[in-house]
């Protein structure tokens, strides 16, 4: 039996996800999930679930990955927001295989948060580069082992090259002022003089040296798709609310809820869209992840239909809260009420860079056999 395993005899998700549900509200009010929390889910295997197999990670299939996302969102989308981040391994796979090597170890359960944008420029030194500067959207970075800040380099053809550094080198700035994903701790990330080993650094979205399946499944595709996962989760738990909330009264002595006909009427059509648009999401995923078994190059078409699912599904799943706050009376708008925070958090993941409105044009014109419109959108 693996450690993970071992330690997840006496730690179940029933009790993590317990905890958490007692926990949000310190969370949200402090801004980020603790590290604390955060080690709570390494012997569920979170935090090797894409760190190489080779040096004792146990990678998850993207769909199961998804599914925990999903799952853990369902109880608080900034907690399942952090999660997803562990995803971002597959991100070091570009290494040197000597640095992945140090990286692991101590063990496959690495945190590791980025702060890419903007890019800044970096001074070449005998070791490497020596960067300085500000990053914003540092998600999950109190937790963190490693922090990735992006630099400019002009021999990456547009890309950006990440520096991957402890969590000690770095000032966290905590500035995450928002309401939406409020927890996850999205916080500035400031450097000042910090020399990066050349062999600590690599250009995000270039080839990995990993080979392993979950190495080879599409990297900027998998990051839209857990992202997605996140408002997917937290529209499921609007939708379970809504459904049992059906015997509610108002206070004007109307019907039940769940006695009327536009209350039944809307939340039929948003159940049938939300569950739809998952299906369409998860069927992609596994469908890629079976040419990636099978040893086949994933086809431009494939690449398209990922992020065309995954913009869907935030998309969706952002209007069903919409929607079913619609029809849930004037105390949605209490800040306490369950729906208030579902309502905030809703809109969140659409706004990410690998899910906006402009992944639709570069879908479209791939799958009509015309050149992506959107730069690295293969």
């Amino acid at each position: 039996m693996s450690q993970t395993l071992e330690a997840a005899a006496s730690v179940t998700w029933d009790v993590v996800l317990a905890e958490l549900a007692e926990r949000r509200q310190e969370f949200h009010a402090q801004g980020y999930v603790p590290r604390d929390f955060i080690d709570k889910l390494k012997p569920l295997g979170v935090y090797r679930a894409a760190a190489p197999e080779m040096f004792g990670g146990e990678p998850l299939p993207p769909a199961e990955f998804i599914e925990i996302v999903e799952r853990v969102a369902k109880v608080d989308g900034s907690t399942g927001w952090v999660v997803a981040f562990a995803s971002a391994l597959t991100y070091l796979g570009a290494l040197p295989v000597e640095t992945q090597a140090q990286i692991y170890q101590d063990g496959p359960d690495v945190v590791y948060a980025g702060g890419l944008f903007p890019l800044q420029p970096a001074a070449e030194t005998a070791k490497g580069l020596r960067a300085s500067g500000r990053w914003k959207f540092a998600s999950g970075c109190m937790g963190a082992d490693l922090i990735g800040v992006g630099l400019l380099d002009e021999a990456s053809d547009g890309k950006p090259r990440v520096g991957v550094v402890p969590k000690d080198q770095v000032e966290i700035v905590q500035d995450w002022e928002v309401t939406g994903m409020r927890a996850s701790g999205s916080f500035d990330v400031v450097a000042r003089d910090v020399e990066v080993p050349r062999e600590w650094t690599f250009v995000r979205g270039g080839p990995s040296n990993i080979d392993e399946p979950l190495y080879r499944y599409p990297l900027i595709g998998f990051q839209a798709q857990v992202h997605a996962a996140v408002g997917l989760g937290v529209a499921q738990a609007a939708l379970e609310f809504v459904q049992r909330a059906g015997a509610r009264t108002g206070i004007t002595g109307a019907p039940p809820l769940a006695d009327r006909a536009y209350y039944r009427t809307d939340f039929a059509k948003a159940y049938a869209a939300l569950h739809s648009a998952r299906a369409f999401y998860y069927d992609v995923t596994d469908e890629v992840w079976q040419t990636v078994l099978s040893g086949d190059v994933v086809s431009p078409h494939q690449l398209a239909r990922i992020r065309l699912s995954s913009a869907n599904i935030a998309d969706v799943s952002a209007q069903v809260v919409h929607d079913l706050c619609a029809i849930s009376g004037a105390g949605v708008i209490n800040n306490g009420h369950p729906l208030q925070r579902l309502r905030q958090d809703a809109p969140v993941p659409q706004l990410h860079a690998t899910l906006g409105h402009g992944v639709y044009d570069g879908a479209g014109a791939v799958l009509m056999d015309r050149p992506p419109t959107i730069p690295g959108f293969l």
